[in-house]
């Protein structure tokens, strides 16, 4: 059994949860070694509908997802993550992460923020940390709190 992480995916969405998220996926690729893979789904179901009458969100979700991730990249550098990736994916982010890039990256760590929806919702279709929790293959941490994981 293996104690110590090496490929990690932290799922943002720009939400605070997800940034909390974020810190504490540092602190463990700085404790790992590992690779830090910053990870941003962009749900193009929240938009089908809308963009049949306005064709620039989609270019606007990816100039969001570039700067936040690109943000990120910079922060993560700077506090010593030597090895950091930028994922940019469209679809379902309960599918792609757990699914697609988790298996592409063999990845062994998925970090991400508790952030709901509403409660109608999470009953209706779930929350995207549940199902990450319910089909990973490898570990996953969920991030409730602002508290800075330990040095």
């Amino acid at each position: 059994m293996t104690l110590s992480y090496n490929n990690i995916i932290v799922a943002v969405d720009g939400s605070e949860e997800a940034k909390w998220a974020f810190q504490k996926s540092v602190a463990i690729a700085n404790r790992n070694n590992a690779t830090l893979n910053l990870v941003n789904v962009i749900d193009t179901r929240s938009f089908a509908a809308v963009e049949a009458y306005d064709r620039s969100i989609a270019e606007r979700a990816q100039g969001f997802a570039e700067e936040l991730l690109g943000n990120y990249k910079k922060e993560a550098q700077e506090a010593g993550v030597e090895n950091v990736n930028i994922l940019i994916e469209y679809g379902s982010p309960k599918t792609i992460i757990t699914k697609e890039i988790s298996k592409k990256y063999d990845v062994d760590l998925i970090i991400c923020g508790a952030t709901g929806l509403n409660a109608v919702e999470r009953f209706l279709i779930g929350s995207v940390s549940e199902n990450i929790v319910r089909h990973s293959k490898c570990d996953v941490l969920v991030v409730r709190t602002q508290e800075q994981a330990a040095e």
